[in-house]
């Protein structure tokens, strides 16, 4: 099979979100003068080392945020975001915080996670994830389409939860990582190997 996307595929479902899959998620906590906000984003990844950087994007809107989303509304006004990151024991809770909700519902008490302010930055952050990264924003970028747009932001504090660190390593297998498929599909890592690279 081959298409053009702007031909359209004549499948049942989009498939492009399966191929490009598995994808992290990065579930974004924002703060502004409406509240707080939590919601979970599939177009997520770490994208630069030094200094470490991230990335996620939104292509949706809300009626009632102005042709996107509450987290880009929040932190376009706050210039900061929490990138909390998703064990399969918080499924159930990410799923939660990804309903459309009206502006200013605070998603943190509708999937009944507990809330904890960050360290360097004035926002929101999950308690108990396995991990989470505290970002200033240094880029906002408007993509081709309706409503897509990418936020660049640099880590400014890291959490890491202690059960998750083994032997000075940031153990993946200790908390099982979500991750998203297509359509409505979900993994989780539960198998590990390693690869050494050719010049090592």
């Amino acid at each position: 099979m081959f298409y053009r996307p702007e031909d359209g595929h004549g499948l049942p479902h989009n498939p492009f979100n399966a191929i490009v899959s598995p994808r992290p998620i990065g579930w974004i906590s924002t703060r502004s003068t409406l509240g707080d906000n939590l919601a979970p984003y599939s177009f997520f990844n770490a994208v630069a080392y030094v200094p470490p950087q991230v990335m996620f994007a939104s292509t949706s809107a809300k009626p009632d945020r102005d042709n996107t989303k509450d987290s880009m509304a929040q932190l376009r006004e706050s210039g900061v975001f929490c990138v909390n990151i998703v064990e399969y024991a918080m499924r159930d809770a990410m799923n939660a915080s990804s309903a459309a909700l009206p502006a200013g519902e605070d998603e943190f008490a509708i999937a009944g996670v507990e809330k904890v302010q960050c360290d360097t930055i004035d926002c929101p952050r999950v308690g108990g994830a396995p991990a989470s990264l505290e970002c200033k924003v240094t880029q906002i970028v408007t993509l081709p389409g309706a409503s897509n747009v990418a936020v660049f932001g640099e880590v400014t504090g890291v959490h890491i939860r202690d059960d998750c660190l083994k032997d000075g390593i940031f153990d993946v297998m200790s908390f099982s990582p979500l991750a998203r498929l297509g359509y409505k599909d979900y993994t989780r890592v539960e198998r590990l190997f390693s690869l050494a690279r050719p010049d090592e």
